[in-house]
């Protein structure tokens, strides 16, 4: 796990050495917190081209792990970020066909495979998280690459003529010739859905390379062609709806078990101390367990608490981990203690971000690192095996209000929005001892105040872009701003899933997965120099869980039914079976609270308007009405205010 940059002047015209290798130093040491352990760089004067490196040393700590590393033949220059899981294996096949190595490191193995089996096919071998830059010595081509599920970050652009590439922006930024000029057409993607997914970023003509793409950048001064896909999400998930397992439910169960059992072997391996994340839930306890089936001392487990009822999993994560007799280490993190990371946001994220738990998210990496350098986490097992309650809570509310005439259910979300939230937790509250555990919803105030917004959708695709939208018609927010199409409001008919659920994991896979959960693990745990590797995320679990029928997945409108199954052979259900809380913060309060007047300040009216980015009416109308506590605005408020914070630190 490190940090990449570089950039190349394709015209062709070359340069000086030193001012190339000073330009790509400077890129280079805006990374220094993804790689404190070394840095270098590699310039090709004749090219133009440079390369800037910042190493997390995990695997070979020796001087030989070193990059910018060059293959054996001398024709490639490559700087990575991430980890090949699987180099050992493909290190003794290449062996086999005549290749020899100087180090013990995956960078050497990447090297070797490109020069025996092209680019393409290369990484069509590699079971890993990657972001790499590529040079050809001979061709004059360079390469960027991304691995499949989009793991590990890597932005582009072309700014007069030169490519520009890195781990974050802070490095394109670092390059003489970027000129940042914030899209305004980012903002109601922002504002939709609290992040800006792949390919836009917060600035124009800078890109996200997506996911399982690679992209090739030929000499000359053109522009530079579409990525070009090497693993595709859709095709994965049509072959397997087609193809669906035939076999029982134990066998599946076992299956299941082989398979996530030997992803999270490759993944404990590293020359330095490893723990994992533990919340106490089905993914994390997943992983957790298969460590520690495979390490023969206790492995570390980590997990962060909150003492405001209703946020705190750390109970849950405690008894799990005396369950595994794991080596546990927790913290009680205050109101202060998380406030305290607020204003560290804009540079960890580098362009606005607005999923809350990235509070707790970089608490729980922070502690980690003063004991471990690399930490696994659960990340993905939700999108792959139906966890999240809004995969089965809208498919059953389609079933029952697809047939109501629209005016019905116009009339049945102004009475369920006439309600505050906090009355209708009073209600439920009341009512829950009379409610079997696994019925009694988590603040259900917020989700009938949901409910109200989404009943009133034209159809099932239309209910869940409803559903996981924030702002719903946020361009009226926005002014001169024009909402670039997503795979969630393209109308080009999408993949061939006939399930209403299926459509709705694939869609959270490509978007949601990568440009909010992985994005939110990647810079938090970066912040701190911590490898975080998720092996749910092995492309080969994600193509058996495509595999996988959607009635092993949900059963009795309960979601991950398989993963649960896997799961209980190490670690008894009575732990695991609580409702889903996620990994939030009482941001609401807070925001009425202690955040109060940091929050008034960047919403203030006159500042929103002498900026011009935001209308300011409905903004402050619903900053009104949360501070009154008639309604709960945090998400709509916290998108608002991360793009607000990271405007007055670029500023």
């Amino acid at each position: 796990m490190c940090g990449l940059t570089g950039f190349w002047e394709r015209s062709g015209r070359g340069g000086m050495e030193e001012a190339l290798r000073a330009t790509v130093a400077r890129m280079t040491a805006t990374l220094v917190h993804r790689g404190p352990d070394d840095s270098g760089t590699f310039v090709d004067a004749l090219a133009g081209l440079a390369l800037g490196f910042r190493r997390l040393a995990i695997v070979d700590l020796s001087p030989a792990g070193h990059q910018p590393m060059v293959s054996a033949s001398g024709r490639y220059v490559i700087v990575y970020n991430g980890e090949v899981y699987n180099f050992a294996r493909l290190r003794r096949e290449l062996e086999g066909q005549g290749a020899a190595f100087r180090s013990r490191s995956d960078t050497e193995v990447i090297l070797a495979a490109v020069e025996a089996w092209g680019v393409k096919r290369a990484l069509q071998r590699f079971i890993g998280m990657f972001a790499l830059a590529l040079w050809d010595r001979q061709e004059r081509v360079l390469t960027l690459a991304r691995d499949p599920l989009g793991i590990k970050p890597l932005y582009y652009t072309c700014a007069g003529g030169t490519v520009l590439f890195g781990s974050e922006l802070k490095a394109l930024r670092a390059h003489p010739a970027f000129c940042p000029e914030i899209d305004r057409n980012a903002l109601p993607l922002l504002l939709r859905f609290n992040y800006i997914p792949a390919p836009y970023s917060i600035y124009k003509n800078v890109y996200k390379l997506p996911p399982g793409t690679l992209l090739t950048a030929p000499a000359g001064a053109g522009d530079l062609a579409a990525p070009e896909p090497y693993w595709s999400a859709r095709e994965v998930a049509e072959r397997g709806v087609a193809d669906p397992l035939a076999c029982s439910e134990d066998e599946a169960v076992e299956r299941l078990d082989a398979l996530l059992r030997d992803a999270v072997g490759l993944q404990m391996v590293a020359d330095v101390p490893l723990g994992v994340f533990l919340s106490g839930g089905i993914d994390s306890s997943t992983v957790a367990a298969l460590m520690q089936a495979q390490s023969s001392r206790p492995i570390r487990t980590f997990s962060i608490g909150f003492a405001e009822a209703g946020y705190d999993e750390a109970q849950h994560a405690r008894a799990v981990a005396c369950h595994l007799g794991a080596d546990h280490t927790e913290l009680y993190v205050t109101p202060q203690e998380a406030m305290a990371v607020i204003p560290r946001l804009p540079a960890l994220y580098d362009e606005p971000f607005a999923d809350a738990s990235q509070i707790p998210t970089f608490l729980v990496s922070q502690m980690a690192r003063r004991h471990v350098t690399v930490s696994l986490s659960g990340d993905g097992g939700d999108e792959l095996f139906a966890g999240y309650t809004r995969y089965f809570w809208a498919r059953g509310l389609w079933r029952r209000i697809g047939r109501m005439p629209r005016s019905l259910r116009g009339a049945t979300a102004s009475v369920l929005a006439g309600v505050p939230p906090g009355a209708w937790d009073g209600m439920f509250a009341a009512a829950g001892a009379a409610l079997p555990r696994r019925l009694r919803p988590c603040r259900p105030g917020d989700k009938l105040a949901k409910l109200a917004e989404v009943v009133g959708a034209g159809g099932p695709d239309a209910l869940y872009l409803a559903l996981v939208s924030h702002w719903k018609d946020p361009a009226a927010l926005t002014p001169g701003a024009v909402e670039p199409p997503t795979p969630l409001t393209r109308q080009d008919g999408g993949p061939a899933l006939p399930e209403f659920t299926q459509r709705m994991l694939y869609l959270d896979t490509i978007s949601y997965l990568p440009d909010a959960i992985l994005t939110k693990v990647d810079r938090a745990s970066m912040g701190v120099s911590l490898e975080a590797r998720v092996p749910l995320l092995d492309h080969r679990v994600v193509e058996f869980a495509w595999r996988v029928p959607l009635a092993l997945k949900i059963k009795n409108e309960q979601g991950k039914w398989l993963l649960r199954q896997a799961l209980y052979q190490y670690v008894p259900a009575a732990l695991i079976e609580r409702p889903k809380t996620g990994f939030a913060i009482p941001l609401d309060s807070w925001l009425r609270g202690p955040l109060r007047d940091w929050a008034e300040a960047l919403l203030d009216e006159g500042r929103l308007r002498a900026e011009g980015f935001f209308a300011p009416a409905p903004i402050r109308a619903r900053w009104t009405q949360h501070l009154a506590g008639r309604n709960n605005w945090q998400y709509y408020l916290w998108s608002v205010l991360m793009f607000q914070a990271w405007l007055e630190a670029n500023n």
